[in-house]
């Protein structure tokens, strides 16, 4: 799959076949991403892989702790605005209703939202969990560089025929994931990702939210008139 296509074809899936996927092919992707630039190389990246029975009883436990209060749980970094403003409130509401009411969840339906919410912390069925971490000191430099790795890891599992689904979610129980996975207290967890076989027979994984044409965001400058 060249680069294009892994690009047209990568989305964040929310539902997966239980099919394992071999350790060696999670070794081979992940020495393709750390071939993802890095301020002055250091490579700021640290990855837990879980499956199997560590997998099992980490999503156990963050479910429960997501199925009741939450106060004590939080991510320890900012991730969105706050206060939220235009245009990024309604884009954030446009992809959040888009995938509910493709689910059948309604308005207001907050049993049923909380059940496709408590789907993260199973990785959406995936059998292969990945966590990030970065060390505190490291500057926004670094978090720059860490989204390159992520992204080089979603494009290099399409050539394996893999999906996945990037979860900030997991960030709030870092706590709870930092205990099962062993990382050091040095080590702040960014965000996890499902990786496995996409359930193409699931309706959830049909969702694409809007983009943005290039015309958009993009100004160009010096360039003049054609020739």
């Amino acid at each position: 799959m060249d680069v294009a296509e892994a690009l047209r074809t990568r989305s964040s899936k929310r539902a997966f076949t239980s099919q394992p996927v071999p350790r060696e092919t999670i070794e081979h992707l992940l020495e393709l991403a750390g071939l993802a630039p890095s301020g002055s190389n250091i490579q700021p990246w640290h990855v837990y892989v879980v499956a199997g029975a560590v997998r099992d009883a980490l999503c156990a436990e963050v479910t429960q702790a997501a199925s009741g209060d939450r106060s004590a749980h939080r991510r320890e970094y900012d991730y969105y605005p706050d206060p939220w403003r235009e245009p990024y409130l309604s884009r954030r509401r446009a992809c959040g209703w888009g995938l509910y009411s493709l689910l059948g969840i309604r308005k207001g339906d907050r049993e049923a939202s909380l059940r496709q919410e408590l789907r993260n912390f199973s990785f959406f069925g995936a059998p292969v969990g990945l966590f990030f971490y970065i060390e505190r000191d490291m500057q926004p430099g670094s978090w720059l560089d860490y989204g390159m790795f992520v992204q080089s890891i979603m494009l290099a599992a399409r050539d394996f025929g893999l999906h996945t689904c990037p979860q900030a979610a997991w960030a709030h129980f870092h706590a709870i994931v930092t205990r099962h996975v062993g990382a050091p207290p040095e080590q702040m967890l960014l965000c996890g990702m499902a990786l496995g076989h996409a359930d193409e027979r699931n309706p959830v994984n049909t969702y694409r939210p809007a983009r943005m044409a290039a015309a958009e965001y993009t100004r160009f400058l010096g360039f003049g008139d054609p020739a």
